[in-house]
């Protein structure tokens, strides 16, 4: 029989580094002080630990505003935790959470809301939240928390992109109560002229204007791309912007990864291998993330309509 919960996976990172620096027995020791650190975390807030999964901790709760509560104590604590850790031994934490109905057998758990909060945390960076959107959208965030809508983003496994958000836990804003987004999505559909668009990008001194109908454009490091930027961080081919339900949709094709933080917010997106909709303006670090102050960064600005532009055309 069949409930409503909400599902956490919470995993730890750079503990192959601590495996490399400690040796195998100590690195073990280590690693499992710590899953049952979280595991006991998500106790404290009606939490049932289902399993560990190495360096991993799968965990039900009867309600998102208490699964809230969990995660970002988890983080919380964890920060403070490693603070005065080397850098060789660090391992943060990220979290992926969904909520839906599971099946629950022989102290299991299965369902769509498990496997969701499983690519959740796959997609969130370290010491990140990611939530399905629905999740927190009727929640107000605790105090020093801020919900930050992500748009829709592709995930592994799933047909079509879904609205996600991060749950920023250290936020500097206590009073903060709403949900920040870059663009809403009723703003994203609502386009005066949603059968046309076009896309500006610019790198530099470099500036080009696509059509939505000549799309898909690929961004990289070779010079028969349609978008090049020269940088040995990107690349050789890097990104794909396509044309999806009226919507400009990138796609991260590379090593390292790709970057996106939307215009008016601080909050950023990290793709590896999955998409997020382009909505309005905002820049997309290629290789590295924003705060590598050296990243190549390409400001994009949609528009409506086409004005007759070739494709690749310059400015």
């Amino acid at each position: 029989m069949s409930a409503i919960r909400t599902v956490i996976f919470a995993d730890l990172t750079g503990s192959t580094g601590v495996f490399e620096t400690l040796g195998n027995e100590k690195a073990t020791l280590a690693v499992t002080r710590l899953t049952q650190l979280i595991a006991e975390t998500c106790t404290l807030f009606n939490g049932r630990v289902v399993k560990t999964l190495g360096d991993g901790v799968l965990t039900v709760f009867p309600s998102e505003s208490d699964a809230v509560a969990a995660v970002v104590e988890l983080q919380r604590a964890h920060q403070r935790r490693i603070a005065n850790w080397p850098p060789s031994l660090l391992m943060h934490l990220k979290v992926g959470m969904a909520s839906g109905p599971i099946v629950e057998i022989d102290g299991d758990c299965f369902g769509d809301a498990v496997n969701l909060a499983s690519r959740l945390s796959d997609l969130a960076g370290p010491a990140e939240i990611w939530a399905t959107r629905e999740l927190i959208e009727s929640l107000s965030p605790p105090a020093g928390v801020l919900f930050r809508d992500l748009g829709l983003i592709g995930i592994r496994g799933l047909s079509e992109p879904r609205p996600l958000a991060r749950v920023d836990w250290n936020a500097a804003d206590e009073q903060a109560s709403q949900l920040t987004m870059p663009a809403s999505l009723s703003e994203i559909s609502a386009r005066r002229d949603p059968a046309l668009g076009q896309i500006e990008l610019a790198w530099l001194d470099i500036r080009s204007r696509f059509d939505s109908t000549r799309l898909p454009v690929h961004l990289g490091r070779l010079g028969d791309v349609d978008f090049a930027v020269n940088d040995p961080r990107v690349s050789r081919l890097h990104a794909r912007i396509d044309w999806v339900n009226q919507h400009f949709v990138l796609t991260d094709l590379s090593s390292y990864g790709t970057w996106v933080r939307f215009a008016g917010s601080t909050s950023e997106v990290a793709l590896r291998r999955s998409e997020c909709v382009l909505p309005g303006q905002g820049e997309i670090s290629l290789g590295a993330p924003f705060s590598d102050f050296t990243a190549p960064t390409v400001s994009f600005t949609i528009s409506e309509g086409a004005v007759g532009l070739a494709r690749g055309g310059r400015i």
